[in-house]
């Protein structure tokens, strides 16, 4: 009888991510894990030669980034803190390089922005943008 193993469905979304950075579908992915495969995720972009950035992300995950150089050394210079203390700005930026759906990053963009400027607190959808 043979032994099988189960590749944990982290280390399954990893490969599918590779693949698409591989076959030009992305430039860049930002990957997040459990710490516990943190080891198994940089082998597996180390053996593929892929670039990559870690940063923590709570107490038991990582955020992994990956891809195009280029893209990783704008990573190091925006996101210098946990992803929810981002400025409205870079987040727009970050999700704009991760290929996010832009649309959807513009009505994020002006919630956030809305939020800083008035009381409504981002729950007015969109008619206080003209408002200082």
């Amino acid at each position: 009888m043979r032994a099988t193993t189960t590749i944990p469905t982290e280390m399954k979304v990893l490969m599918n991510h590779i693949y698409e950075l591989h076959k030009g579908v992305r430039q860049m992915v930002l990957f997040t894990c459990n710490k516990k495969y943190g080891e198994q995720a940089v082998s597996r972009l180390e053996s593929q030669g892929i670039p990559y950035v870690l940063q923590p992300a709570g107490q038991q995950n990582i955020n992994v980034y990956f891809g195009r150089r280029e893209c990783l050394e704008t990573v190091r210079l925006i996101v210098t803190r946990p992803l929810n203390q981002l400025t409205p700005e870079e987040d727009f930026i970050l999700g704009a390089m991760l290929g996010y759906d832009i649309c959807a990053q513009c009505e994020r963009y002006c919630k956030r922005k809305c939020e800083r400027k008035c009381e409504c607190k981002g729950h007015c959808d969109g008619q206080c943008i003209n408002k200082n």
